[in-house]
Formats: C-alpha cells, structure tokens, sequence
C-alpha cells in the first residue's frame, strides 16, 4: 500500500466540557483538527503510511498543534512554519434535538495566507500514490484555492491517484468567489469524489430527488442520479462515493453511504447511532476508511462497507480523529454491534 498525501488546515478547536452552551463555559476542552488531517489520522490508525501537509505559525501553539499530530503517527516532514497563527473553531455539542454549533476564528491563519511556490509538490509527491484535499481548503483564502490548485495539477501530472470530499462550508467562501466558482477546476482533476446528501447540491446544484435529511431516513437509490449526474459533468471521475446521514436528531442518526464505481452501484449497510458521543469529523471518517478499503480490498462493496462501518464507530469518540483499528471495524462489518466489553 502506497503513501497518501493530505493537504489542508489543522485548527484548534475549544469546546465546552460535557453538553454545555457557550453561555455556560468557563473553560474550554483542547483539541486539534481539520478535515484532512482527520483523513490523515484515520489512514495512519490503519497502517498506511500518509503525509499531511499544512502551514502552522512558528510559536508554541503551532508546536503543541505539530507534536499532537505527530503522537498518532501521522508523518509531518512537509509541514511548513510560518504565519501568524493557528486558526480556531469553537464547538458546543448538541444533543437530543438542540444541534451542535460551529464558530470559526480562523481569518488571517498561517494556512489562509500562504502563497503558491512556498511547497515542494514535486518532491511530496515523488514517492506518493494517493493525494487527498478538500472543498475546505479553497473556500479558506484566494491563497489556499491557488496553492490547492497547483498541488491537484501537479499530483495529476505525475499520475498520482487524486480524490476529494466536496466538503461545502457555507461559513467559508467570503473571499470574493463561490464554490461553483472554483471547485470545478479542482475536481475536474480528480479520480475520485465524495460527498455527503448536500454537497453536490450545495457546490454543484445537483440535487437528488425527493429526499429531506431531517426525516430520519435517506433513500440509498435517490442519490446514484446524483453520482451519475458528476461523473457525467467530470469524465476524470473513476469513483464516487456519497455518505447518507438520516439526522432524528443530534443524538440519533442513521448512516449509511453508496459508491458508484465504473457503471456499477454499490450500497452500504444502514446503522442506526444512538447515542451519538461526537459526529464532528464523521465523514473524515469515511473518506479515511475508503481510501484504505480502495487501496486493500479488491471487491469494492467490501471497501464501501469498512469505509461506513469505520464512520459509524467513530461517532463513538470524542474529537475529530477517528481512533479505532482495522480489527475493530472489521467486527462490525462482521456483525457485531454488540458493544460487549472485550476482555
């Protein structure tokens, strides 16, 4: 199994302890995350070696943030230094029907201000099979969609297998362009696609028929339109994959997820999660199990099915990275939900 490349922003997120509001906090958990490096986590739990690339500010925060990364064996000899600080998201955890809440704090990050030239793809990518990004980090800065741009060119160029989650963040194209904008560009050099029940809507206008997230239940067959509907728009596409959250409310979900590979359908098994501990970082999650069950599994519905049930696990862990082994996946896929103590 070859190298996987990652490249976005980490950010430190501070959450109130337990299920408070931020009305009620005096104090604040820490913990590090972003979407890619949460990618990045759950293939170095697996076993792959992978690279995340970023930007952090030359301070203590930027260290802490550089040391945290490092404790879970992600390898971070392409991190740059420079900026003038690390970007922030603060979380409340909801539950039963009150949602959660994300507010970010991250304009003017050492990753937001970096500049095309300053990272080496070339030599990154010399000995890598597999680049990931986001749809996080163009939405960032004019910057991060220019040097998001130049990574995806280059890993193409040097026949590196390129794949990203669409990732539509509403809060984060402020910088002069929508996401229709500039996405295309970007996925127009990917091989692989995923998504969740909005994205492709949101960032593309595609929309899959007669659904509503927040009845409980998502309908696998009313998104193969939606896949179909991409690759159609983007030949590149070899593979897509869509995650179907059905929201009963904050804590109880159902999930599943689909993949679309050469003409062929594939669908998931539905778990449904209750209680859920923490969902930030679910779909990372998936993107994560994908990417290894692709790269390991030679039958595609058997990487489709470790891609979902690695996802729902992690929704049993609090922070974004997903911190469960192959084994333990592989028992759920299994089918053992049990939950009984291993001893």
């Amino acid at each position: 199994m070859g190298k996987v490349v990652t490249f976005g922003e980490i950010m430190l997120r501070l959450a109130p302890p337990g299920f408070q509001r931020f009305t009620q906090a005096r104090s604040f958990d820490v913990i590090y995350g972003g979407g890619e490096a949460n990618v990045a986590a759950s293939l170095a739990n697996f076993g792959l070696p992978v690279q995340f690339v970023t930007r952090l500010p030359k301070n203590d925060i930027g260290e802490a943030c550089l040391q945290f990364i490092r404790q879970y064996g992600i390898g971070t000899q392409h991190v740059i230094r420079g900026g003038e600080r690390l970007g922030i998201y603060f979380l409340e955890m909801g539950s039963t029907q009150r949602g959660s809440k994300v507010i970010y704090d991250r304009a003017g990050s050492a990753l937001a201000t970096i500049e095309p030239g300053m990272i080496d793809w070339k030599d990154i990518f010399a000995d890598a099979d597999w680049f990931h990004w986001t749809g996080i980090t163009p939405a960032i800065s004019e910057n991060t969609a220019a040097v998001c741009l130049e990574a995806v060119q280059t890993a193409r160029a040097m026949g590196v297998t390129v794949s990203c989650d669409l990732n539509y963040r509403s809060k984060l194209w402020k910088w002069g362009k929508r996401a229709g904008d500039v996405m295309p560009d970007l996925v127009s050099l990917c091989d692989i696609a995923v998504g969740n029940e909005e994205d492709a809507d949101k960032v593309f206008g595609i929309r899959a028929p007669h659904t509503d997230v927040t009845s409980g239940r998502v309908e696998a067959d009313a998104y193969v339109d939606v896949c179909e509907r991409l690759v159609e728009r983007f030949p590149s596409l070899k593979t897509v994959a869509i995650t179907l959250r059905g929201s009963v409310s904050a804590s109880h979900n159902t999930w599943g997820g689909i993949l679309w590979q050469d003409g062929t359908t594939f669908a998931a098994p539905t778990y449904d999660i209750t209680p859920i501990v923490d969902r930030v970082g679910g779909g990372d999650s998936f993107v994560g199990g994908l990417i290894y069950g692709l790269q390991t599994y030679a039958d595609p519905q058997r990487a489709l099915h470790f891609a979902v049930a690695a996802s729902c696990l992690k929704h049993s862990i609090i922070g974004d990275f997903n911190l469960v082994s192959v084994d333990e996946v592989e028992k759920l896929m299994a089918g053992d939900s049990s939950g009984r103590v291993s001893r």
